[in-house]
């Protein structure tokens, strides 16, 4: 274990590490600038615990009743051998699969080690694109990995990878339903981004082996229920664009150890757990080490990060709460009232806040000419 890996455990406490998976990979680039969750996720933290603890609990999450309906309906689409999914696979692909192999890369003779696993993935997917051939292959919960940060993560699979006459297609199910045709375009385009991330760590693996990264295709399989019901329906994603963003993203994220050489050793986000596994860690103590890891708050991290509410809270008043577009129009300006000040002329600006002063100020006048004085 290097130092990098050793600070990181001491960030987290003695709890195993929450693994990644497409959805914290997605948040990451969606926010690439959050110091805060870069570290909290290379760590492994359980940010929902921890915003537990400060009395920042997120809202959401699945209820036991969704939780139950989603293995339901992903069962239903594995069973006898996948028949379910060949079937829609022949549809969506217009291809005449003549028969599958159905392989579970989960479970390594019980061995659970996340190398282990990772290993048997390249064995098994490295010589499916070696020696392709007319029969389709299923592959169930592969282990990837993807360079994050500087470090390689695994990514907790919830995919399958499928086969075909020396293709690879990325194959994700998803609970929430097509209605009409009709799916919620705000759970489409967040499956399209964890698509990709997958379709990205494949690419990645088949390289490594000195296979053709192309050969994983650009066009995602996405299985969901119909209407009202568990009857299955699969279309095919075009997921081209976000994986232009996702690499581009990656690329840009600064190194965890370069991140993290700014960060207090003393800084730890272990809740002491007592025998019970109740966190008995001061509240104070840990809003404190929160404190010390600057945030990038913005509306978006509502939907995506467990910590989000806190971070709401803490940036009350600054021009970043308003939104990304907002703040970035704004500069330098990193407080409302400042920029409200500016807006009035009641604040001579700098020279980094001159354009955005004029900006502000012509949009007050307008304000004033259509609805009155605002004060």
């Amino acid at each position: 274990m290097d130092s990098t890996e050793d600070r990181l455990a001491e960030l987290r406490g003695p709890t195993p590490p929450l693994p990644h998976n497409a959805r914290t990979i997605a948040a990451l680039t969606t926010n690439p600038g959050c110091r805060r969750r870069a570290i909290m996720d290379a760590a492994g933290v359980d940010k929902r615990a921890v915003a537990a603890r400060i009395d920042f609990p997120p809202p959401y999450g699945q209820s036991p009743f969704a939780i139950t309906r989603t293995r339901t309906f992903v069962n239903q689409v594995k069973a006898n051998g996948c028949a379910e999914l060949l079937r829609m696979l022949r549809e969506v692909l217009d291809l005449s699969i003549p028969e599958v192999a159905y392989n579970d890369l989960e479970d390594v003779g019980g061995n659970e080690s996340q190398e282990v696993r990772h290993q048997r993935a390249r064995q098994i997917l490295g010589a499916a694109a070696a020696f392709s051939d007319d029969a389709g292959t299923l592959f169930d919960h592969p282990l990837l990995r993807l360079p994050v940060g500087g470090r390689q993560v695994f990514l907790e699979p919830d995919l399958i990878a499928f086969q075909y006459r020396g293709t690879f297609h990325i194959i994700e199910i998803k609970s929430f339903a097509v209605i009409d045709g009709q799916a919620d375009g705000g759970k489409v385009a967040a499956a399209a981004v964890q698509s990709g991330v997958y379709v990205l760590a494949l690419r990645q693996l088949l390289h490594e082996l000195g296979h053709d990264p192309a050969t994983v295709s650009d066009r995602v399989i996405l299985v969901c229920p119909k209407d009202f019901s568990n009857q299955a329906v699969a279309t095919k994603l075009d997921v081209r664009r976000q994986l232009t963003v996702l690499k581009r993203q990656l690329g840009n994220m600064t190194r965890i150890d370069e991140v993290l050489a700014n960060v207090s050793t003393d800084i730890t986000f272990d809740l002491a757990p007592n025998r019970d596994g109740h966190p008995t860690r001061p509240k104070g103590e840990l809003c404190a080490a929160l404190e010390d890891i600057p945030a990038r708050y913005s509306p978006e991290c509502l939907s995506t990060c467990e910590m989000s509410y806190f971070c709401r809270h803490e940036a009350r008043g600054t021009t970043h709460a308003l939104g990304k577009s907002v703040a970035e129009e704004l500069g330098s300006i990193e407080w409302v009232e400042t920029a409200l000040q500016l807006a009035e002329g009641k604040l001579l600006p700098s020279r980094e806040q001159t354009e955005a002063s004029s900006v502000l100020q012509a949009a007050l006048r307008l304000r004033e000419e259509c609805l009155g004085p605002a004060r």
